[in-house]
């Protein structure tokens, strides 16, 4: 597959990812403290880097699994169809859960996401997303924890890819097309 020429500008910088991580991670603490164990969902694809920094910063026994959900494949816009790809392995009823998305655009994802695992009755269901494209939204939905809101730009990086490409950035980058005047 060939894709449009393209740069990628720093939006937000490692640093600033880490430092937004870190505090998210005190407020998932305060708000599940005292939980015996908090399963944390990861949306997959692009939620890994988010979850794998997010659970080393929670001082909580974590149990971690997945779900995978698709609205994009490999285009810059949602199609607004999700597809479940990959359901749990492990049991959420009566159970504290949060899910880790990696960025709220159309929310159509996340909605769906929210009422397939509300229906498997966990104690607590709570959201979190790295990135939030308010602008864009299309359903009320609005993630429990939020770590940036940014404007109507496509991005990678940070697991965030474009065409499964810049996932490894370490920073959030603002995918600028060379090909547009």
């Amino acid at each position: 597959m060939t894709t449009r020429p393209y740069v990628i500008d720093q939006l937000i910088s490692a640093k600033s990812i880490a430092a937004r991580v870190e505090a998210l991670a005190q407020e998932i603490h305060d708000e599940f403290e005292g939980t015996d164990k908090l399963v944390v969902v990861g949306l997959l694809r692009g939620s890994f880097v988010f979850i794998a920094d997010l659970v080393r910063e929670l001082d909580l026994p974590v149990e971690v699994d997945f779900l995978e959900a698709s609205s994009y494949g490999n285009s810059t816009e949602s199609s607004r169809e999700v597809r479940i790809l990959k359901d749990l392995r492990g049991e959420i009823h009566n159970r504290d859960v949060l899910v880790v998305e990696d960025i709220v655009d159309t929310g159509h994802t996340l909605t769906q996401v929210v009422k397939l695992l509300a229906a498997k009755g966990p104690a607590r269901l709570k959201t979190i997303a790295l990135l939030d494209k308010p602008s864009r939204r299309e359903v009320d939905i609005r993630a429990d924890w939020t770590g940036f809101e940014i404007p109507d730009e496509f991005v990678v990086g940070y697991g965030i890819d474009f065409a499964q490409r810049n996932r490894n950035l370490d920073h959030i980058g603002k995918v600028r097309f060379t090909d547009e005047g």
